[in-house]
């Protein structure tokens, strides 16, 4: 197991990763006395880990968690406004855009464990997660609007996650939703009591991590690449991944299994 740590100006580690012999690696937001907040140096250590996850193959599943009281309270507001130039505003909103599409382009799975409150880019987070789970202590809100600040960007994650009223109505009102309802909408998989949560989650994390990762890849580019098509290049798209899918030395091997009605032995054991 190895553990590596980045750090901000004051040489505090502000993103730990934590690699599991089970394949599941655990990103933590590390930033608990600002909640988490997304900070230029929270988004750039979770670029450099996204970008060492892309080429680590021994990571089966990611884990996406914050310490303290909440997930994340969304951008670092101070930070923001001691620099109150439109270049830089810019810059730092296509910065955690590329972070989110960082996570979706991980060919590992993400999952948000979700303790505490996720706002704004917090609750973005969340939604650009591929799976979320959240204690039924947790809340949601892009509340954004209550500053004056249209929550954007969460937005678009959020517009992709939960029916288009709720969407709005979240964005527009800036209100809280609970975890059951967040999981009623859509924004999560599942709302569990607060002791159950890593149970909760590491069960989800093995279920995916004891597959084959040539399976488990490929569905995720699929997943992400067909949904934005129109329906007959969906399907093309879809069909072409399948073939190449099958020719895959784990696929013939675990469809032998079932036709032979055993277990299959993977090339690279879980």
């Amino acid at each position: 197991m190895s553990s590596t740590a980045a750090q901000d100006l004051n040489q505090e580690p502000v993103l730990l990763r934590e690699d599991r012999d089970d394949g599941i690696t655990f990103l933590t937001l590390n930033r608990p006395k600002q909640y988490n907040a997304l900070s230029e140096e929270v988004l750039t250590a979770l670029q450099e880990r996204t970008e060492e996850l892309k080429q680590d193959e021994s990571v089966r599943v990611v884990v996406l968690s914050g310490n303290g009281k909440a997930f994340s309270a969304g951008h670092d507001l101070k930070q923001m406004r001691s620099r109150h130039d439109q270049e830089y505003y810019r810059a730092l909103f296509r910065q955690c855009s590329n972070v989110m599409l960082g996570l979706l382009s991980l060919p590992q799975p993400v999952i948000a464990r979700v303790h505490g409150m996720a706002t704004a880019a917090g609750c973005q987070l969340v939604a650009t997660c591929d799976l979320a789970v959240a204690s039924t202590e947790a809340k949601f809100a892009v509340s954004g609007v209550n500053l004056g600040l249209f929550c954007s960007t969460p937005g678009v994650a959020l517009s992709r996650n939960v029916p288009r009223k709720r969407a709005f109505e979240m964005l527009i009102t800036g209100e809280f939703i609970d975890a059951d309802t967040a999981s009623e909408w859509g924004l999560i998989n599942r709302a569990v009591p607060p002791e159950k949560l890593d149970e909760e989650v590491m069960s989800l994390a093995g279920i995916i991590a004891a597959k084959t990762p040539v399976a488990v890849r490929t569905g995720k580019r699929l997943f992400y690449e067909q949904i934005v098509k129109e329906m007959p290049a969906a399907y093309d798209y879809a069909a072409e991944v399948m073939t190449c899918n099958m020719m895959e030395p784990d696929t013939v091997e675990g469809v032998d299994a079932f036709i032979e009605k055993r277990k299959p032995s993977w090339h690279r054991e879980p």
